[in-house]
């Protein structure tokens, strides 16, 4: 098993046993140290269920672009790109009586 996955269960066998310990307290303290760790524990589970589901679709540093291949292909963009064509008339007759 992973330690990512370790972690989860961790947290969520700590989640049901602060609930659990919650349902079944008979004194005000027992309550309050169930009530701490459902919470945190399912505060924890949320966040590390997400930073899996985030890490699993990230890209590995070693394939992202370094600055001097960025300055590269922007420069190779701008030479590249196509000189910007003059606006287009219109075509519609135009009555400059009707205007006056």
């Amino acid at each position: 098993m992973t330690v990512m996955l370790m972690m989860r269960l961790l947290l969520l066998v700590m989640t049901l046993a602060g609930f659990t310990l919650t349902f079944l307290a008979k004194g005000p303290g027992v309550l309050a140290l169930g009530l701490l760790l459902g919470f945190v524990g399912l505060f924890g589970l949320i966040f590390a269920i997400a930073a899996a589901r985030v890490s699993a679709s990230a890209r590995p540093e070693a394939l992202m672009a370094v600055p001097e291949d960025l300055a590269a292909m922007r420069a190779r963009r701008a030479a590249a790109k196509p000189v910007a064509a003059p606006p287009a008339k219109d075509s519609a007759p135009q009555n400059r009586s009707a205007l006056q």
